[in-house]
């Protein structure tokens, strides 16, 4: 008689590629046989290498030497505390913000557009450096009213930001066209406000 390993000598290596293509099909076959599922493995990919960046070098540019940043997994209250270190930029009006829902129909005025951006910094906050918790970790940005020019709104952007400046502006203009729908378009005083030297070059005040 044959055994598994005299047989193992004579079958050739295409054969072995032939008869692995067709485990999945025996599996099947056999679990429809069987009445039992197959299970399979799927491997995922793994976060354990994942570490936050001590070193980072824009988080130190302009920084006061005595702060130190949080991990980025850190709890609130540790971000909170490191971010008292630093302050929050300066907001240049005392109004209250207008938290009206997308598809409202506010008019057109200086004085909405600076109440729905005031509810804008608090909406979508995780943008900006206006709550400790953000600047703990390094975000020091901030968004400013600068003018009216016809339906177009002005803002000036400032200080540093994790996300790119284009889409921190994206999300500005979305919040207020959404509830000032005769805004045609929300632009920069500066382009290169959109640069990332800008934001590289940003002093953390």
């Amino acid at each position: 008689l044959l055994t598994c390993s005299m047989l193992a000598k004579f079958i050739c290596p295409a054969a072995l590629v032939v008869c692995s293509s067709l485990l999945p099909l025996s599996a099947a076959f056999h679990a429809v046989a069987t009445h039992k599922p197959i299970i399979r493995t799927h491997l995922m990919s793994s976060w354990d290498d994942f570490s936050y960046d001590d070193d980072d070098e824009l988080l130190d540019s302009g920084v006061d030497a005595d702060f130190k940043a949080a991990d980025e997994n850190d709890d609130p209250v540790a971000k909170a505390m490191a971010g008292q270190a630093l302050d929050a930029p300066e907001v240049y009006w005392d109004g209250e913000p207008m938290d009206v829902p997308v598809g409202s129909q506010l008019e057109l005025s200086e004085e909405n557009v600076q109440g729905v951006l005031a509810a804008c910094r608090q909406e979508i906050g995780t943008m900006f450096g206006y709550q400790a918790e953000n600047r703990g970790v390094g975000i020091t940005g901030g968004v400013d009213y600068v003018d009216l020019d016809g339906p177009t709104v002005v803002v000036h952007l400032k200080g540093r930001f994790w996300h790119q400046r284009p889409t921190v502006l994206t999300r500005v203009g979305a919040y207020l066209m959404g509830r000032i729908p005769e805004i045609v378009d929300v632009v920069v005083e500066d382009e290169y406000e959109l640069t990332d030297e800008a934001n590289d070059a940003a002093i953390l005040d």
